[in-house]
C-alpha cells in the first residue's frame, strides 16, 4: 500500500511549521524522516496519523484523501507510535496489547482466539510476554515502548508510522525492531535522530530542514557531507560500512557550529 504526502502544508498561528512537503513511500517501503530539531518532522506525521488536518495539500493512501475516509477505515491501515504515546491508566502489558485490535472490534465483543494468539505473538516479538501480568506503569520507558510497538503490529496495519521508536530503547532492541521493519511487508514513515540507524534500516531518506524538503534519495544520495554540514551544522566524515557499504557518519565532538556558522 503506498502512501503519499502530496504537497501538504500546515501552518499553526500563522506559523508555516511544513511548507509544500510532497513525499511517497512505496509498498513495502522504509522512508525515513530526518532533520534538526523544528524541521517539522513530527507535525508531517501527524497529519498522516490524523491528529492534524493539513491547511494545505492532502495525505494519500493508495490514491484515497486520507481525511475523507472514516476514521475506523483508516485506523484499519494506519497504525502509529507517536512520541506521546504513553499510557496513563495501569492496565497490564497484556490489556495494552489488546488495545490494537481497537479498530477492528464492534462494541464490546471479546477478542477472539485469533486475535490473542496475534497479541501473544506480538508480545514475545517484542521480548515482553515475560511482562504479559505487569501493570505498564510498574515498566522502565524502554520496556514501555516496547510494548507500545507490539500494540501497534496487534493492529495488522498496512501502513507503520513511527516518531524516534528507538527512544528509550537499549541497543540490543533497537537493532532488533529495525530488523523487524527491514523484514516487514509494511509501508513504513519513521523519524530517526540517529543518523547510522537510519541510513542502516531505511530504503530511502527524506531530509527536512525548516518546514521544508532540501534532500530525498537513497542513502548513499543524501547523506553528504556537504549536507550534513549545511543542514545539521556539524563537520563530519562520511564513510562507507565495512561490511554493509551503507554510508556512515564519523562525528567530531568539536565539529559543531552554530547556524550562523560560528562555534556553537
Amino acid at each position: 500500500m503506498s502512501l503519499l504526502l502530496d504537497e501538504i502544508s500546515v501552518s499553526i498561528d500563522g506559523a508555516a511549521i511544513v511548507r509544500d512537503l510532497k513525499l511517497t513511500v512505496e509498498p513495502r517501503q522504509i522512508v525515513g524522516l530526518v532533520g534538526p530539531n523544528g524541521s517539522g518532522k513530527t507535525t508531517a506525521l501527524r497529519c498522516v496519523y490524523r491528529a492534524l488536518r493539513p491547511t494545505g495539500g492532502a495525505v494519500r493512501i493508495d490514491g484515497q484523501d486520507l481525511h475523507g475516509m472514516p476514521l475506523r477505515d483508516s485506523a484499519r491501515l494506519i497504525t502509529a507510535l507517536t512520541q506521546e504515546g504513553s499510557a496513563d491508566l495501569d492496565f497490564t502489558v497484556e490489556e495494552i496489547v489488546g488495545l490494537g485490535r481497537a479498530p477492528h472490534l464492534r462494541g464490546n465483543r471479546p477478542l477472539s482466539a485469533r486475535e490473542r494468539e496475534l497479541c501473544r505473538q506480538a508480545m514475545a516479538r517484542m521480548e515482553v510476554l515475560h511482562l504479559a501480568g505487569r501493570g505498564v506503569l510498574s515498566l522502565s520507558g524502554g520496556e514501555r515502548q516496547r510494548v507500545l510497538v507490539a500494540r501497534a503490529l496487534v493492529q495488522e496495519p498496512q501502513v507503520l508510522i513511527l516518531d524516534e521508536p528507538t527512544n528509550h530503547l537499549d541497543l540490543h532492541h533497537q537493532i532488533r525492531l529495525l530488523s523487524m521493519l527491514r523484514e516487514s511487508e509494511l509501508s513504513v514513515l519513521v523519524t530517526l535522530h540517529d543518523l547510522n540507524l537510519a541510513a542502516s534500516a531505511c530504503d530511502r531518506l527524506a531530509v527536512l530542514s525548516q518546514g521544508g524538503l532540501v534532500a530525498s534519495g537513497s542513502p548513499r544520495e543524501v547523506l553528504t557531507e556537504a549536507l550534513l554540514r549545511d543542514v545539521f551544522g556539524v563537520e563530519a566524515r562520511v564513510v562507507p560500512h565495512p561490511l554493509t557499504g551503507v554510508p556512515q557518519v564519523l562525528y567530531d565532538l568539536g565539529s559543531a557550529t552554530s547556524r550562523e556558522g560560528t562555534p556553537a
